[in-house]
């Protein structure tokens, strides 16, 4: 039913946009050229190109994320899981077909955990009616991943997202293997994956703080963390075992929060919870192993508005990486499949 109501509203919202004038791009489909030098730009589809393109998809994410927030959640994890594979390039919304059976989004990092296609699905139906065309998914996914962080954080989290992303053409599921950091990574591994994109330590350690909302499986954690020792603190080790199975298996792996005190907040909980020992995921924990990550979790940890601030532009660093222009691209009519 919470499927059905979710569906329903993004219709709703889908069916009242009206097309913008011929001249704005109204006609056919064609790829737009990619961003100049300068990179991707802030207000790329203002003026000539689709003007209403953000505030329809920051209308659909809105009715998604009252509706569900965990969806929000969802959609900021889409935007990592894209752009670290393949770049952002909404590679990571392609579904299989006879020529790729095994795109990104059934590889393990994402399936089944990943959520959030019917909101892109649904934000680009409502562009489409407006600009045939125009909008690429790749830019839709990075305005769903801003518009999920505003909403979530009770406006806290609100920064304009640079545009100008084609969509890409290859999706495998062994890539998604090959570069998305899984939870059992210690500091080492988790410096050098974000490096390999571009991002530093701190790009690192700001970006975990998503962990504050959404929700895990209990496979990604129990091996590692409940089933081995570890630096968990005891109470919260027993509330985890008390709703996960000693052996999650496919058939029995049920979910749970990340944060237990605001779970459907973007707020700077995390990181008090990491200095609490009361975090899930090895990769969380592994924060506070050197004196220089340790004191960028307390400092997110206890200055307001610090993390919010450093979390803004982290997202669009990240937004950026390996980003598809002119012929490396295209816009596709449906971001499921490659046109």
């Amino acid at each position: 039913m919470a499927t059905l109501l979710l569906s329903c509203a993004m219709l709703l919202v889908a069916a009242t946009t009206t097309t913008w004038p011929a001249g704005a791009a109204a006609a056919g489909y064609y790829n737009p050229p990619g961003p100049g030098a300068g990179g991707l730009q802030v207000g790329y589809y203002s003026y000539n190109k689709c003007p209403p393109a953000e505030a329809l998809v920051k209308r659909v994410v809105g009715a998604a994320v009252r509706q569900n927030p965990g969806v929000g959640a969802g959609l900021i994890r889409m935007l990592f899981h894209d752009c670290f594979v393949e770049g952002c390039d909404a590679s990571v919304l392609l579904d299989p077909t006879p020529a790729n059976p095994q795109p990104e989004k059934l590889s393990p990092p994402n399936d089944p955990s990943l959520r959030g296609f019917e909101v892109i699905d649904a934000a680009k139906d409502a562009v489409e009616r407006a600009c045939p065309g125009v909008v690429s998914c790749a830019d839709i996914v990075a305005f769903a991943a801003r518009d999920a962080s505003y909403f979530l954080s009770g406006r806290r989290v609100d920064f304009d997202m640079p545009a100008g992303r084609l969509d890409g053409r290859v999706s495998s599921a062994s890539r998604a293997l090959d570069f998305l950091p899984p939870p059992t990574f210690n500091l080492s591994d988790l410096v050098d994956s974000f490096a390999a994109k571009g991002l530093g330590v701190e790009d690192m350690v700001v970006l975990s703080g998503a962990h504050t909302v959404g929700r895990s499986h209990c496979s990604s954690f129990v091996p590692d963390r409940l089933a081995a020792p570890s630096d968990m603190n005891p109470s919260f080790a027993a509330s985890l075992r008390r709703q996960c199975p000693a052996n999650p298996s496919s058939g029995n792996d049920p979910t749970v929060v990340q944060d237990e005190v605001t779970p459907d907040g973007l707020d700077n909980q995390y990181y008090k919870n990491v200095l609490a020992h009361r975090v899930l995921f090895t990769s969380d924990a592994t924060l506070l192993s050197t004196p220089a990550t340790a004191k960028m979790v307390e400092d997110n940890a206890k200055i307001p508005g610090s993390w919010e601030e450093k979390f803004k532009a982290a997202m669009v660093k990240m937004a950026g990486v390996e980003v598809k222009t002119g012929s490396g691209g295209e816009v596709r009519r449906n971001c499921r499949v490659v046109n």
